[in-house]
């Protein structure tokens, strides 16, 4: 397991892209879903009430989803925060290295594995 302690400047530049590769991803997705969050008209002789409710519900699905990549672009962000500040891989609640495996997978984890379970 790859330690974060002596994090050198090549790894900090590899994990900045590899966030801000995710950022630009999240900014696709967020493009893509757009459509799917417009009003949903109420003309029941275009739309019947059964096409309406399917509607609804999918406009609510892409509201949520909306909300969890907004949740994920601040997690991203405060990331390259952390890189910045030179706290980057480290847990917030025992202070020890989170594996290099772990920040590869998810960037924006701010707890080790053991924390982490419990």
């Amino acid at each position: 397991m790859t330690e974060i302690s002596i994090l050198n400047e090549t790894e900090a530049d590899r994990f900045r892209d590899l966030i801000k590769a995710r950022l630009a991803e999240l900014d696709q997705e967020d493009a893509r879903g757009r459509d799917g969050q417009s009003v949903v008209a109420l003309d029941q002789q275009a739309v019947g009430r059964l096409s309406r409710q399917d509607a609804l519900l999918s406009q609510s699905m892409a509201k949520a989803t909306q909300t969890r990549r907004d949740a994920m672009r601040t997690a991203l962000k405060a990331a390259l925060a952390r890189l910045d500040e030179g706290e980057f891989g480290y847990c917030d609640e025992c202070g020890e290295d989170i594996a290099f495996k772990r920040l590869e997978f998810d960037p924006s984890v701010r707890r080790c594995i053991s924390c982490a379970s419990g």
